[in-house]
């Protein structure tokens, strides 16, 4: 309960910052910049370097690629059938396709399931969200905005100068030694600002007055994120992961966060509905502490 307290104040100081003008106007990029380069590098470096890696682990690592794939095709049709423009469907695609498994979903995890499955919930935004964002997230994000050319060298290089990801791949080449107490120590309390820097920065962002003329686009967008995507990936994975309840369950609850923060800073970066991606965001999160909930306790009874 006090996560969920923490998660909330924190969204809140963020839009009392915003409204104070105490903070420049693009506070929100450096906030987000060190949450990427410094805390999350920090959690991973924390926790993958205790996980103890088998074959179970692949499947909960590809569910952020399946629903992906599930949420190009879904907003592709969509898009056609509701006349969304380019932009908007391309943005719908990053932002209601790739879930925040990692400044929400860490949290929420070790707030609903305990900090024993926060090795997991790493390893889905690491081999999963942040991977997918990387690869086919820069390649849709460049075939939907204008004027921008695919290379397979800029995607290549964007994966392995992607500070989270490098973490990671040292985390695990570390697997074999232990830390130092002090080194332990001051990546735990590194990692531990990711959450209350990363909220601050999605408050900071939020904005209602957006909201006119995109409500049917950021209805669409956040009933798949929210509903419709985690209950595909349910149907889909029931079955191969069934003899593993707790498994599963964080599995399809890391499906069922809200938008993913770095998939729309991507977006944003590419032009694609920029006012839609920012209320995506900034409205999915806070709904998401609504619908988690009730996810956890349905998951629950299964």
């Amino acid at each position: 309960m006090n996560n969920y307290v923490l998660l909330a104040a924190c969204i809140l100081f963020g839009v009392l910052l915003r409204r104070s003008g105490r903070l420049p106007a693009n506070a929100a990029a450096s906030l987000n910049g060190f949450v990427v380069h410094i805390s999350l590098p920090a959690l991973t470096l924390t926790y993958v370097h205790g996980l103890t890696l088998n074959a179970k682990l692949i499947l909960p690592a590809l569910m952020a690629w399946v629903m992906f794939a599930l949420g190009c095709g879904f907003f592709w049709l969509a898009g056609r059938a509701l006349g969304f423009s380019k932009a908007t469907t391309g943005g719908l695609m990053l932002t209601g396709g790739l879930a925040n498994t990692s400044f929400i979903g860490l949290p929420m995890i070790e707030t609903f399931y305990g900090p024993q499955y926060l090795g997991l919930g790493i390893l889905i935004d690491q081999l999963g969200s942040y991977f997918v964002l990387s690869t086919l997230g820069i390649l849709v994000a460049s075939l939907y905005s204008s004027g921008r050319s695919v290379s397979a060298k800029a995607v290549v290089r964007k994966i392995a100068l992607f500070a989270p990801f490098q973490a990671f791949v040292l985390a695990l080449l570390l697997m074999p030694f232990d830390y130092p107490a002090w080194l332990a120590e001051l990546l735990r309390r590194l990692g531990a600002t990711l959450v209350p820097i990363a909220l601050v920065s999605v408050g900071y962002q939020l904005q209602l007055s957006h909201v006119q003329g995109r409500a049917l686009a950021l209805t669409v967008g956040l009933l798949f994120k929210l509903v419709i995507a985690p209950a595909l990936i349910l149907l889909l994975f029931v079955r191969w992961l069934s003899g593993d309840g707790e498994v599963l369950n964080v599995t399809v609850f890391e499906a069922a966060m809200g938008p993913m923060i770095g998939a729309s800073i991507v977006a944003i970066d590419h032009e694609l509905d920029p006012p839609l991606i920012t209320l995506m965001v900034g409205l999915g999160i806070p709904l998401s502490f609504l619908t988690l909930p009730v996810w956890w306790r349905f998951l629950g009874t299964m």
